[in-house]
């Protein structure tokens, strides 16, 4: 009887080879989150619902705009340019819509047909022909679109749960680092996939620098917080 880890490397090779042309063209993301996406990677002209996690989010997106992708946010006011500056996200190429209003799905359409990587956040349902449209502009521009919340026919789910921080002693201190779990659940079924991953905000440069090195992860992230895989 085949175990557990070989019906999943099963599953793998499965769909790497129904995988069509289009799938095969990734946009990169953090590589620990990358290791746990169908594919290995966000998939051109592929949706993914996130839950509702601007630290998830952020984590997402720096990797694309540090590849030179233009990222756009639609109907996320609260969106903190500060914070995505600090995960790496290149403000010169980030474009805000905070209150689309009614107007979201078109707007988000529209966004999707100039950027690489656009985030919507519904504040109600679309209509089944108005999604079908939207999936179809996003297939043919080879745009990815990040849901914050669910979404029909997404390619996975990504949340973010058991968050540990740590820096505060008793009663002094900074908070220095960010323990957390990642999962993806495909719309494909099996079994979610999780990862603990650590958000080192304290560390030097040049600790990050090596730590980063041994990772093979671009050094432009040298002196933003880092995301790392957790043994």
């Amino acid at each position: 009887m085949a175990t557990g880890q070989t019906v999943r490397e099963l599953q793998d090779r499965i769909r790497s080879m129904q995988a069509t042309k289009l799938d095969s063209r990734l946009i990169p993301t953090h590589p620990a989150i990358a290791d746990l996406l169908p594919g290995g990677g966000l998939k051109q002209g592929a949706t993914y619902s996130v839950e509702h996690s601007a630290t998830l989010l952020m984590a997402l997106l720096a990797g694309p705009s540090q590849a030179g992708s233009w990222c756009g946010v639609v109907g996320v006011p609260e969106f903190g340019v500060e914070a995505a500056e600090g995960f790496g996200i290149d403000l010169e190429r980030l474009v805000l819509v905070p209150n689309p209003g009614d107007q979201w799905l078109a707007v988000t359409a529209a966004v999707a047909d100039v950027m690489g990587v656009v985030v919507t956040r519904p504040p109600k349902r679309a209509s089944d022909s108005s999604l079908a449209r939207l999936t179809a502009r996003l297939r043919q521009r080879g745009s990815v679109l990040l849901v914050l919340g669910p979404w029909p026919q997404s390619e996975a789910m990504l949340s973010l749960s058991e968050s540990e921080w740590s820096g505060i002693g008793q009663g002094h201190g900074t908070l220095s680092a960010r323990q957390v779990t990642v999962t993806v659940s495909t719309r494909l079924g099996g079994r979610p996939r999780s990862a603990r991953l650590d958000l080192d905000f304290a560390r030097s440069p040049a600790d990050i620098a090596r730590s980063q090195a041994d990772m093979t992860q671009s050094p432009a992230l040298a002196d933003r917080p880092e995301l790392r895989a957790v043994v």
